[in-house]
């Protein structure tokens, strides 16, 4: 009786640490994807800023050199 009882055990304590891990890998995926979140509007904020600056640099017909 004492085998039996050992690998039901075992096997729930399995169960918990892959449980307690499963959170885990979620709560840094959500993490993860907040900062791709946030690195995409800053991109999009960057591109937006690029375009503006380029249209007034082709407004006033200067070059770059």
């Amino acid at each position: 009786m004492f085998w039996p009882m050992l690998a039901i055990a075992l096997g729930f304590l399995g169960l918990a640490v892959l449980g307690v891990l499963a959170v885990r890998v979620f709560l840094e995926v959500q993490r993860l994807g907040r900062q791709v979140a946030r690195t995409t509007q800053r991109i999009q904020q960057a591109a937006e800023e690029l375009e503006s600056a380029a249209v007034g640099l082709a407004r006033t017909g200067e070059t770059l050199r």
